[in-house]
């Protein structure tokens, strides 16, 4: 294991090798824009909207608590651990330290921590692995201590994270219980832990875990043992499969693993099945699982819209696998994906005011949703609207700790130069590079980097050209005043840049028609709209005459065009209020001449992260056309 690393800058992933090296928060700040704006809520509404909920519910009691005054599911402890994570990456945010130290009162002498296993009255350790989330919430933890490390030093949460793992080791390493937990996590957590103290022993623990994996070590569950990934080994597996939020975070802690052993065929793997993951099994929006009953990935081309579960924590675990597989081989596509999950799943849970948050995120709501209540906890998947508060409240800190440390998804280097991998608004400082972003992007597709400081040698600023580009032109301006087409991929400009230079990216963010794959029966027919990188969706309260999505028709024909405030209008009908009539059978036959039933009108479209926060309302991401044969 390659030695202590502490001084390291403030990232999330720290690989010790790979394509790419990642900027840290202190050094990218984001100034500006539909991120700024986001994150300003998480760290001024959202942080603490979280925690008093979880004092209102008692999660944070149950540290120092009676076992029979223990509240909240089994892996309540977790949510605990990932607002403690946010908290420390928000360097505007006093980590509370009478919860910290309540923490580390409770952590046995060994090192096991956990309120709902292990004291007189409760379940013995480790007793039911498939379903206890032990080592899930250890995971959790270990990422939050890993967090304090590197963003405000070594401190009591750290080392209750330290003792914890230690733990871990002793128990299920060689000798030990041979076992791993029904939800992956600890994995990453383990490897990050070793990167940030230089530890050879979690780098095992968690090469360990990994291997285990698929080899039917936990019970045969209800879904079967795909539900959490007990059914293969990882090298053996073609695709994500089972549980979304499981198989997603075991992958991302494969590649940690892959990437610190230098073990190509584990990262190939992984690599294979995000890429058949990719083009089979995910939303448009970038979302994944499609089954609610166990918040699974469905088969190939099961993608059904109106029962989208696209869990908001599926979104985060997606995007730190492709984040890492980003870092591990420099290749823009796992950025690309990483982009629409971001702007599209991420961005969508929380409300604009950050006291509530979907959980699922469907893609066509057929009913107005009903407002749940503002003083108890939702059913998790079941509220229709954002609720403030679930039984499961695993997405709201998932969301948070995201937001923390977005920054530290912008920007890499290497031994070449710079690389720009998402837009915003912000400020990059590293190695002897200076340089501001400005941008209104996704609103807008200039962005600008001007730089202000600059080594005495040429250099390569390197910018990613969005695969949503496909098609278009989109235009790279040089300091220089040459501009030259660029296709989706890198676009790269090496030089010898000085203070005061300017580049210029234009992409071409318009409108455009998206059609499905013919193979995902559910939305066969049917068409959406993309701006850049947002998806579109329409919404019943701007539709006249009190009349739902279900009454829109549009036209492909005619390519929708920019509205005002980010909306986009296209061109269509909406079917008169009332009609279709109510017939005593819902077939008949195809008339080739029919004329189109509706109103001609231009439907209003907002983007989808902003969808449900005017009220309760109905909603739809694809939309069938005004192809005359079929009966509307």
């Amino acid at each position: 294991m390659k030695e202590n690393i502490m001084g390291s800058p403030v990232v999330p992933v720290a690989p010790s090798r790979g394509r790419l090296r990642p900027l840290g928060l202190d050094e990218v700040r984001v100034t500006g824009g539909f991120w700024a704006r986001r994150r300003h809520v998480n760290a001024t509404v959202s942080l603490d909207h979280c925690r008093d909920w979880m004092e209102r519910v008692g999660w944070l009691g149950n540290f120092g608590s009676a076992v029979e005054a223990r509240r909240g599911r089994e892996f309540a402890d977790s949510d605990v651990y990932k607002l403690l994570e946010a908290m420390s990456w928000d360097g505007e945010y006093d980590v509370p330290a009478p919860l910290v130290e309540a923490i580390a009162s409770f952590q046995e002498p060994d090192g096991y921590l956990n309120t709902a296993f292990g004291r007189p009255g409760q379940q013995p350790r480790y007793s039911d692995l498939a379903w206890g989330h032990e080592l899930y919430c250890y995971g959790h933890l270990i990422q939050a201590g890993v967090a304090q490390i590197r963003a405000r030093g070594e401190g009591e949460l750290a080392k209750v994270a330290r003792r914890a793992a230690d733990h871990v080791c002793a128990t299920f390493g060689p000798g030990g219980i041979e076992g791993v937990c029904g939800h992956p996590e600890i994995e990453t957590a383990l490897v990050e832990l070793a990167r940030a103290t230089g530890e050879q022993r979690y780098l095992d623990q968690a090469a360990l875990f990994v291997d285990r994996r698929g080899h039917g070590t936990l019970a045969d569950p209800e879904f079967g043992r795909a539900y959490y990934q007990d059914d293969l080994p990882v090298r053996q597996a073609t695709v994500l499969r089972g549980h979304a939020v499981r198989a997603l975070y075991l992958a991302a802690g494969a590649v940690d693993v892959a990437v610190e052993t230098g073990d190509e065929e584990l990262l190939a793997a992984v690599v294979r099945q995000w890429e058949r993951t990719v083009a089979r099994r995910t939303y448009l929006t970038g979302g994944m699982g499609s089954h609610h009953r166990d918040e699974s990935f469905g088969d190939d081309y099961v993608l059904p819209p109106d029962r989208a579960y696209s869990e908001t924590c599926a979104s985060v675990a997606s995007v730190m696998l492709s984040w890492r597989l980003l870092l591990a081989t420099g290749e823009p596509r796992f950025a690309d994906l990483a982009e629409r999950t971001l702007f599209n799943v991420v961005a969508t849970s929380p409300s604009d005011d950050g006291r509530s948050f979907f959980y699922a995120n469907t893609l066509h709501r057929r009913r107005r949703g009903t407002l749940p209540p503002a003083d108890a906890e939702s059913p998790r998947a079941e509220s229709s609207l954002r609720a403030p508060w679930f039984a499961v409240s695993c997405c709201p800190t998932n969301v948070a700790r995201t937001l923390a440390l977005l920054p530290g998804y912008l920007a890499t280097a290497d031994d070449q130069g710079l690389q720009l991998h998402q837009y915003a608004d912000a400020e990059i400082t590293t190695g002897g590079i200076a340089l501001r972003v400005g941008t209104d992007y996704p609103s807008h597709g200039r962005v600008t980097v001007r730089i202000d400081r600059t080594p005495d040698h040429p250099w390569t600023l390197s910018l990613r050209i969005p695969a949503w580009a496909q098609g278009d032109t989109a235009l790279l301006t040089d300091p220089d005043g040459a501009r030259r087409a660029v296709h989706p991929g890198t676009a790269e400009i090496t030089r010898h840049f000085r203070p005061g230079d300017e580049i210029r990216l234009d992409l071409p963010v318009s409108p455009r028609w998206i059609a499905p794959d013919p193979r995902i029966d559910a939305v066969r027919g049917t068409v959406a709209v993309q701006r850049g990188p947002l998806v579109y969706c329409s919404e019943s309260v701007d539709l006249p005459g009190g009349r739902d999505v279900d009454a829109v028709r549009v036209d492909p024909s005619v390519e929708p065009a920019d509205g005002p405030d980010d909306t986009v209008v296209a061109p269509g009908e909406l079917a008169a209020p009332g009609a279709p009539h109510d017939a005593p059978w819902p077939y008949g036959p195809v008339d080739p001449a029919a004329p189109p039933a509706g109103e001609r009108s231009g439907i209003v479209l907002v983007p989808y992260h902003s969808w449900a926060n005017r009220g309760p309302s109905t909603m739809r991401v694809w939309l069938p056309t005004t192809d005359p044969r079929g009966r509307s």
